[in-house]
C-alpha cells in the first residue's frame, strides 16, 4: 500500500519502521524533518512539505501529539486540504472522543474517510509490532487499512468514529489506576518490613497478575523510572477521560482520584518520569526514599 506516516516521534518512528519492513510504500512528514531522517534507510521518502506527503496517499497516518495537533495539521497546516476524495485518514494519536468526532465530520464533507485507531503498548510495541490497536470509524474502511494494522499489532474495531478513542481513555484508566494500585500495594509491604521484590513475585499468577504488576511493579523494585510512557501523557489521558465522563454524565470517582495523585507528582517534579513513577509521589507522601 501505499501510506504517509505524519509524526515522527517515539512511537512514529519504529511504527514507520515496521511499515517499510512489510512492504509497504512509505513517506513520511515531521515537523523537524531531522527526526525523519534515519527512516530514509529503511525505504521511506521523507517529505518536506505535508502537501507532498498525502498527495495520492491510499492511507494517511496521523502520530501526532494531541488532538490540537491534530487539528492544526489538518485544518491549518492544509493536510487535509491537500487530500483528495477517497483517501482514508487514520488516526493514531490519543485524543478526546469528540475531537476525533469532529475531525470525521470535517473530513467526510470532501469526501475522505477517517479511522481513530490509537495504540496501546508504548515503544516496546511498537517496535516488535505488538500493539494493541482500538479502531472506530466504518468496517469497510478497517477492512481498508487492515493490511497497514497487520505490520502494527492486533487491530479491533471497537464500534463508530470517537468509539477507539472511548477504548484508549478505558485502558489508560486501567493502566493509570492499576499503577497507582502496584505502587501503593509495593510501598506498604515495603514500610512493614517485606521484600517488595519478593511479594510482587509471590502475587504474580494470582488474581492480581497483570502486565502493570509485571513491567512496572519492575520499574517501582528497581527504581527505574526512565521514561517509556511519560507521567504528563498519563495524565493527559486521565483529564481526557474525566472530561469524556462529563459530557455523557458519568462518576469516575476512582479515575479522579488519581488524576490528582498524577498532577501532585508533576507539580512536584516528577512530569519527565515514567508513568510508574507515580511510586515516587506516594513514596513521598509516606516519607519514604
Amino acid at each position: 500500500m501505499d501510506i504517509t506516516v505524519l509524526g515522527i516521534g517515539r512511537m512514529g518512528l519504529p511504527m514507520a519502521r515496521r511499515l517499510c519492513q512489510a512492504g509497504h510504500r512509505v513517506r513520511v512528514w515531521n515537523r523537524n524533518p531531522a527526526k525523519a531522517e534515519p527512516l530514509a534507510a529503511d525505504g521511506a521518502r521523507v517529505c518536506a512539505s505535508l502537501a507532498e506527503a498525502v498527495d495520492g496517499a491510499e492511507l494517511v497516518i496521523s502520530l501526532l501529539e494531541d488532538g490540537p495537533a491534530v487539528a492544526s495539521v489538518l485544518f491549518e497546516q492544509g493536510a487535509a486540504a491537500a487530500m483528495r476524495a477517497g483517501q482514508l485518514f487514520v488516526d493514531m494519536a490519543s485524543i478526546a472522543p469528540r475531537e476525533a468526532r469532529a475531525h470525521a465530520q470535517r473530513l467526510a464533507t470532501q469526501g475522505v474517510e477517517q479511522l481513530d485507531a490509537p495504540v496501546s503498548g508504548g515503544t516496546v510495541g511498537a517496535e516488535a509490532g505488538t500493539l494493541a490497536i482500538m479502531a472506530g470509524g466504518l468496517a469497510e474502511d478497517f477492512a481498508r487499512a487492515a493490511p497497514a494494522f497487520a505490520a502494527l499489532g492486533r487491530a479491533t474495531h471497537v464500534g463508530p468514529h470517537g468509539a477507539g478513542q472511548l477504548a484508549k481513555l478505558a485502558n489508560q484508566m486501567i493502566v493509570g489506576i492499576t499503577i497507582g494500585a502496584v505502587a501503593e500495594a509495593l510501598l506498604l509491604c515495603e514500610r512493614g518490613g517485606a521484600d517488595p521484590a519478593k511479594v510482587r513475585e509471590a502475587i504474580g499468577g494470582g488474581f492480581a497478575e497483570s502486565r502493570i504488576l509485571q513491567l512496572h511493579g519492575e520499574r517501582m523494585v528497581r527504581r527505574d523510572f526512565a521514561p517509556r510512557g511519560r507521567m504528563t501523557v498519563q495524565l493527559k489521558d486521565m483529564r481526557n477521560a474525566l472530561a469524556t465522563a462529563e459530557e455523557m454524565d458519568f462518576s469516575a470517582p476512582v479515575t479522579a482520584a488519581l488524576e490528582q495523585l498524577y498532577a501532585a507528582a508533576i507539580e512536584h517534579g516528577d512530569a519527565d518520569l515514567d508513568h510508574s513513577g507515580l511510586f515516587v509521589e506516594l513514596a513521598r507522601r509516606n516519607g519514604m526514599r
